[in-house]
């Protein structure tokens, strides 16, 4: 194992954003890299586009691990490939921070990997690669490349471990040995504190995969007592698409004082693919269903769409109500059955046309082949989650289109893209030729109990969301039109709501057959005693 120092505070201060990036000019004839692309943690290095070939790396490599590379059709290496394997197989801490669809996964499973085979680990040497995920779904692509970068090396398996799944059997395959594991926090932390056969202290390497997710306020606990339980002398990776005030947090915890801090956006002019066409466009709120029919009737039969909405109960309500319009759809969301999301999530990515309803859970990470276009139905939060989303289509040098949907008083955020350097322009908003199926819908949702009730959850979630937005002078919650916003969940007055009744959860089943029966009725409750939407 490394006989290197873990520390757990460096100095601060970091300058990251405020230098300027250093240029680094180092030949990759061979794989071993050059003392200068080490730079210690006050400074970044960013370099020009550059391109190596996989075959480069016979020789400093496992075999197994080349045959696996060469079977899967891999002959170049992305930028942060190229520039992040070579420090890696040296076994320097590393800090990587590349565009969604760069090929990160690659970049840092086959170092660590290479690392297992040089230390003639086997299965009962227990866990000796760890790579975090923030989401459940990411880190099952993970696993899969994993699986297929370990095909011929019997003595190596790789092991993936989340919620939702049985946790006996994890509990079972960790017991039998899992070389590569790759985890979502909350699950790892339960088995580190209650399987005891779970091995770890030969733990020789740390992946941190989309860094800045995995310190969201319900990953930072689990993740600091992660942290105090593995062992301190290992090699440890971080790869995002961003740098954050989080992220810098947590490399003073996690990498060692000196590290190679790879950095590729800064060598782009914009920080999205080149080859992603970004629009927008200025729809009224009461227009935005219509719209968002029209498109979808264009495109689902001859491309792969992803739509983005702001609430869980968003996506089940439109997805419900767009299946009512001859629309199939799937739909994920974080508050499915874990069945359910794994099958929709499997469906999309071997369809070749498809649409799939989402919140941002589906925006970091997910390696889905040949998306075309991302909608932006409900605006991000912000210009970085506004780059996570469309970072779904147009990826590893495959075009791309990303739409996102505006009013008129959301404009501003046009100008907070275009400082960040994303390149995108207005797309006309043709109203002639947008359905006029709104009488239709109005019907269709006030003749049916169920399909009302979760538009009146939706509504009330839709509502909660805007009021969450962080540039509250760009989605200014007083200003909406609650008449107009009602029209866009197929309401022909606005629902009251009350912000304070949450319902008790329960089966669909159950709601379903509640509902119909006459149980849930909050439209009757008395609307003095409730706060208005206008109210909010």
């Amino acid at each position: 194992f490394f006989a290197k120092n873990w520390i757990t505070s460096v100095v601060t201060g970091f300058l990251h954003e405020l230098q300027q990036p250093v240029k680094c000019s180092c030949s990759y004839d061979s794989i071993k890299h050059k003392t200068a692309m080490k730079r210690c943690n006050n400074s970044a290095v960013s370099r020009s586009n550059i391109s190596t070939l996989f075959s480069s790396l016979h020789g400093h490599i496992a075999s197994t691990t080349m045959q696996s590379i060469q079977e899967l059709g891999f002959t170049t290496m992305t930028e942060i490939q190229s520039w992040a394997i070579p420090p890696l197989l040296d076994g320097d801490d590393l800090r990587g921070t590349a565009k969604t669809g760069s090929g990160k996964t690659l970049a840092f499973l086959i170092p660590a990997i290479e690392l297992l085979h040089r230390r003639k680990f086997t299965l009962k040497h227990g866990t000796g690669v760890l790579v975090l995920s923030p989401t459940r779904e990411l880190a099952m692509q993970i696993h899969s490349v994993a699986q297929q970068l370990l095909r011929h090396s019997p003595t190596l398996t790789a092991c993936l471990v989340t919620g939702g799944a049985d946790r006996e059997r994890e509990a079972y395959m960790l017991a039998t040995g899992a070389s590569v594991l790759i985890a979502t926090p909350g699950r790892l932390l339960d088995h580190m504190r209650s399987s005891s056969s779970f091995c770890y202290e030969h733990l020789a390497c740390l992946v941190l995969d989309e860094a800045d997710r995995l310190l969201a306020s319900n990953f930072e606990e689990p993740m600091l007592q992660i942290f105090k339980l593995i062992p301190k002398e290992r090699q440890t990776m971080l790869f995002s698409a961003t740098k954050t005030p989080k992220t810098n947090e947590l490399v003073k915890v996690a990498l060692r004082a000196e590290f190679v801090d790879i950095d590729v956006t800064y060598t782009k002019e914009t920080v999205t693919s080149e080859k992603l066409d970004q629009s927008f466009v200025v729809c009224p709120l009461d227009q935005k269903f219509l719209f968002l029919v029209k498109f979808l009737k264009k495109h689902v039969r001859k491309h792969k769409l992803m739509v983005f909405f702001s609430s869980c109960d968003a996506v089940k309500y439109y997805h419900e109500l767009l299946r009512a319009v001859s629309l199939d759809l799937l739909c994920i969301h974080g508050k499915q059955q874990q069945d359910e999301r794994t099958k929709a999530f499997k469906s999309f990515i071997s369809a070749q046309f498809a649409v799939l309803l989402c919140t941002d859970v589906a925006a970091r990470g997910w390696d889905i082949p040949a998306v075309d276009w991302v909608l932006q139905y409900d605006p991000p939060d912000d210009p970085s989650e506004y780059i996570h989303r469309v970072g779904r289509t147009a990826r590893v040098d495959r075009e791309g289109r990303a739409l996102l949907l505006l009013r008129k008083e959301e404009l501003q955020f046009v100008e907070l893209l275009k400082q960040r350097k994303v390149n995108i322009t207005e797309m006309e908003l043709n109203e002639g030729k947008i359905p006029q199926v709104q009488d239709k819908v109005e019907d269709l949702v006030s003749g049916d109990s169920y399909l009302s009730w979760w538009g009146r959850q939706a509504f009330k979630s839709s509502i909660h969301a805007y009021a969450m937005h962080k540039r509250k002078d760009v989605f200014n919650i007083y200003n909406l039109d609650i008449r107009k916003l009602g029209k866009s969940f197929g309401f022909k007055e606005p629902p009251f709501v009350d912000l304070s009744i949450e319902y008790k959860k329960g089966s669909e089943k159950k709601l379903k057959r509640r509902i119909r029966e006459g149980y849930f009725n909050d439209d009757d409750a008395d609307p003095d005693n409730k706060k208005t939407c206008n109210g909010v």
